[in-house]
Formats: structure tokens, C-alpha cells, sequence
């Protein structure tokens, strides 16, 4: 009898361990892993899928997080800027997650209505403006200050345009930078600004010229933007917006090419430079950690160079000018000290004039109305009134070629 029960007993263990074993959410998403270590979970909303490089880097930084946290998530990808993604939050929150992130500007809306119909799971977007207004315990904005990032961009860029001046492939008055551009949004104008300021901050003849696609994502689109500034003279290309149209277009014109979201090396290997990223890792170990713990979470949470939030791929050796990984180095050693600002207003005008003061819309309402003056101590202090960019001067040396995404 007790060698029958001692069997039963030991069959009731071995049971009970494979109950305990790795679980699968059935949440329906396009895209999913789990990595269950505690019953936390974790929702990921994203725009696209894997295609974008925009989307990439967030996925990436999701499974990374959530892996050194030892968390469950899921990750749905391919989710429109509209119902669809008020639909996913809910259908994640149903699903048990107790805190959802999504990824995109026009994600906003849905996310908060989320967060007013489950009050009891974090929700948390990137890019996002409105957290700060709102007032939810529930709803946090999260950006990083990918501006310096640009900065640095751009003195890669700039150091190119001298090089090639130096050797008379073109002179000095015909350094003109093209940008290609997604939307005429605040977050677009900072950095097509910013990295315009760095490479100007080495070439000081530069000038830009941006045109627009009017979608995040449109590879026919980017190719077609870049084709045409280089048909316009442009000796370098860069671009805020997410497929590899614009590389692609310059590595079979012979155009140096400044990336944003990850390296193109690989595709590009004659004509890539560097890219810069917001590696939203971090933000998500933070909010996760604090979800975790019953802690609050920031409405606005602004990463840094400091905090590993922004970041440059490595530097391609083959393409760049000599001493650009010099003067990276000393740039960013002053931007982390405070000797450099990006947005130093004694290095730009607009219309020819100086700028002294600023009314920025940090309080978005329907009108965008300008609320709260940033400039400070002579620089305009992006980023620091709220997470997401509110940079939206005109400076002088950038032409917008459009403005009504059609081309």
C-alpha cells in the first residue's frame, strides 16, 4: 500500500510540472511570441510588420525587453491608424495583458479610449502628445531625444560633402542635402532640422531641400522622392520615413545616403554612412518594471543619449570621411556635458532674423494653438516640455520643394 501511494504521489508530481510548462496565449495577432517566465503580460501594437524599418526597431526592442524581463507578450503588427487599433488594445486587454504599447502617431486616440474602458491596464504610446492633458493614471506618452541623434547624422553627412568638395566632385556652393519626408508633423520637422544643423555645423555652405510622401510607409513613394531630389542636384540623401526606397535609389545612383532606423549597410554597401534610432528598449524595461511593481509610470518619459535611448549604427568605414568618427565623438561628449545644443539659435535664422522666442503647441488642442514659450538660455529646449517634438520653425537654407504630399 505505501509503495502504491508513494507511485501515486510521484505520478501526481510529474503531472503537476507539466502543467506548470510553457503557455501560448490564443490572443488572434499577426505576429507572436511568448517567453513566459511570471503570468505578467505584455501587448505591442505596431503599425507594420518586420517590412518597416520603423516597425523593425520597435519589434526588436520589444522582444528584447521582454526577454531580459522574462515577461509573456505579444506582439500584433499591421494595425491601421484607426478603430482597428482601438480593437486590438481591447482584444490584448481581454486577453489578460496588464500593460499594452503601441507605436505609431495616429495610434493616439484609440489608445486612450482604451485606456478609459480598462482602467486597470497600462497603456503607454510612442510619439504621442496628449498623456500630459489627459490626466489618466492609465496613459503615458513616451519619446526619446532622437533629435541629437540626427545631429550627429548629420555631421557624418556634412564631413561627406566636404570630402567630396576636397576632391572637386562639386564646389562648395552647390552642397545641398536631399530629405525625404513622411508628414509635415512636428516630429518630421525636428528632425530634418536637426540633422541639417549637423551637417551644416561642418559645411557651413550647405543647404536642403525636403519633399514629402504623405504616408510612413511607401516604398514607391521614398524612391520616387529620392530619385528626384538627386535629379534636383542633391549630392546626399536622408530621409524620415520607413522602407528602403530612398537607399535603394541611391545606391544605384551613387548617392551617399544617411539611413534612420537601422543600418542599410548590407543592402547598400556603397553608398550607406550611418543611421540613427531610438532604441526603445529601455522605455520598455521602465514602464514594464514599473507596471510590475504598482508604480507609476511617467505621462512623459523623454529618453536620452545618456540612457542608451539614442543611438548610431556603426559608422560604414568604406563610405564615410576620414575623422568622422572623431568628430561624432567630440559632438557627443558635448551634447551629454551641455556644451552643445542642437537647437542653438545663435546657428540659424528664419526669414533673416534671429530667433529669441518660441511659443511651441505643447498643449495640443484642435487648433494647435502655441501655450508654452521654449526657448532658454539661447537655445530652444526641444523635448523637454513634453516627450514628442514640437519643433516646427521654417529655418532659413531648407527648401520644402511640398507641402501637399502629392510631389
Amino acid at each position: 500500500m505505501k509503495k502504491f501511494l508513494a507511485l501515486l504521489l510521484s505520478l501526481v508530481m510529474v503531472l503537476a510540472l507539466v502543467a506548470c510548462g510553457d503557455k501560448k496565449d490564443d490572443t488572434n495577432t499577426d505576429d507572436q511570441d511568448n517567453n513566459e517566465v511570471t503570468d505578467f503580460k505584455v501587448g505591442f501594437i505596431m503599425l507594420h510588420d518586420e517590412n518597416s524599418t520603423y516597425d523593425l526597431n520597435f519589434i526588436n526592442a520589444a522582444k528584447e525587453a521582454c526577454e531580459t524581463l522574462g515577461v509573456e507578450y505579444t506582439i500584433v503588427t499591421n494595425v491601421p491608424e484607426g478603430q482597428e487599433c482601438y480593437d486590438k488594445a481591447a482584444e490584448l486587454a481581454d486577453a489578460g495583458c496588464n500593460i499594452i504599447f503601441a507605436d505609431s502617431f495616429g495610434h493616439e486616440d484609440y489608445m486612450i479610449q482604451a485606456a478609459k474602458d480598462f482602467p486597470d491596464v497600462q497603456f503607454c504610446h510612442s510619439t504621442g502628445t496628449k498623456a500630459h492633458t489627459e490626466g489618466l493614471s492609465n496613459y503615458h506618452n513616451a519619446f526619446a531625444s532622437i533629435y541629437e541623434g540626427r545631429y550627429l547624422a548629420g555631421i557624418a553627412a556634412g564631413m561627406k560633402l566636404n570630402e567630396m568638395i576636397a576632391n572637386g566632385e562639386f564646389t562648395a556652393d552647390e552642397a545641398k542635402i536631399g530629405y525625404v519626408g513622411a508628414f509635415t508633423y512636428a516630429e518630421v520637422i525636428s528632425g530634418y532640422t536637426s540633422f541639417f544643423l549637423g551637417a551644416r555645423s561642418v559645411c557651413p555652405t550647405a543647404t536642403m531641400e525636403v519633399t514629402f510622401t504623405g504616408s510612413w510607409y511607401d516604398e514607391t513613394a521614398e524612391k520616387e522622392g529620392a530619385q528626384k531630389l538627386i535629379k534636383n542636384g542633391c549630392k546626399l540623401i536622408s530621409q524620415h520615413a520607413d522602407s528602403m526606397g530612398a537607399p535603394t535609389a541611391c545606391e544605384t545612383a551613387g548617392v551617399p545616403d544617411v539611413s534612420y532606423n537601422g543600418s542599410t549597410e548590407a543592402a547598400c554597401p556603397n553608398t550607406y554612412l550611418i543611421s540613427s534610432r531610438i532604441d526603445w528598449a529601455p522605455y520598455y524595461e521602465y514602464a514594464i518594471k514599473a507596471a510590475m511593481n504598482g508604480e507609476a509610470i511617467d505621462a512623459d518619459w523623454t529618453g536620452t543619449l545618456a540612457t542608451g535611448s539614442v543611438v548610431l549604427t556603426d559608422l560604414n568605414e568604406n563610405v564615410a570621411a576620414e575623422g568622422t568618427a572623431e568628430a561624432i565623438a567630440d559632438a557627443t561628449a558635448k551634447l551629454e556635458s551641455g556644451e552643445l545644443h542642437v537647437f542653438d539659435c545663435s546657428t540659424f535664422t528664419v526669414d533673416g532674423q534671429p530667433v529669441t522666442s518660441y511659443m511651441a503647441d505643447v498643449d495640443t488642442d484642435p487648433d494647435y494653438t502655441p501655450d508654452t514659450e521654449v526657448v532658454q538660455d539661447g537655445y530652444l529646449a526641444e523635448s523637454t516640455a513634453r516627450s514628442a517634438p514640437y519643433f516646427q520653425l521654417m529655418i532659413d537654407g531648407i527648401d520644402l520643394l511640398d507641402t501637399n504630399f502629392g510631389g
